[in-house]
């Protein structure tokens, strides 16, 4: 779903103005941070999520449309493993995700990783288009918004780290009520582990990466 309006973002891009550009960015931001606070469908979550990174590829396209690139590209390798391992665990909230650690230890210290890099914290592969784009906005003496969008990142940081500790730091017995699940012994997914590792271990691999932006 995000390739059309990319595709039509990124060659109307050098007519468009870009005050508005920065506005629309720090609007979604903020609109998806805000909205994804109070949510327990990991989907909803997920969803107010995608509007958080539409923001970061919004205000830096006029500027520098490959950092666009990058951070489409990053961020749908990212999702697309989250969405995997939640479907491995057939978890779709927050109260079932409370009790994957005991069935699926593996899965479940993977996407704790993997969600945390989603969130952008470094050392993770997530920090990666984050901190080109706050560089480029600020060689572009844009400091201000660079500040701006990075605060509102904040927002959907929370939730993320919600994600996170439902994920692996809460285990039973708690007071959620949920139906009892067996601790499986099936292997990881060679596309899941692939996909994991890509997503939290590209950092290192920045100043490659900086040479063909």
């Amino acid at each position: 779903m995000k390739f059309p309006p990319m595709t039509l973002l990124l060659i109307t891009s050098p007519s468009l103005n870009p005050t508005l550009l920065t506005s629309m960015a720090i609007l979604s931001a903020a609109l998806g941070g805000w909205m994804g606070l109070n949510q327990t469908q990991i989907r909803k979550i997920l969803a107010f999520s995608s509007i958080s990174h539409l923001g970061w590829m919004v205000i830096i396209v006029s500027y520098n449309p490959k950092l666009t690139l990058l951070n489409f590209y990053l961020y749908a390798l990212m999702t697309t493993t989250v969405f995997l391992t939640l479907n491995v665990i057939k978890t779709s909230k927050l109260s079932t995700l409370m009790t994957t650690w005991t069935k699926t230890p593996a899965l479940s210290a993977m996407l704790m990783l993997t969600l945390l890099s989603l969130a952008g914290l470094p050392p993770f592969t997530g920090f990666l288009p984050k901190w080109f784009i706050i560089q480029e906005l600020t060689n572009q003496n844009m400091a201000p918004a660079a500040t701006a969008i990075a605060l509102l990142s904040l927002l959907g940081l929370f939730f993320y780290l919600r994600l996170a500790y439902c994920a692996t730091i809460t285990l039973p017995p708690h007071t959620t009520n949920h139906m009892k699940q067996w601790h499986t012994n099936s292997p990881t997914s060679i596309t899941i582990a692939i996909l994991t590792t890509t997503s939290i271990m590209l950092l290192p691999i920045s100043p490659m990466i900086l040479t063909t932006i």
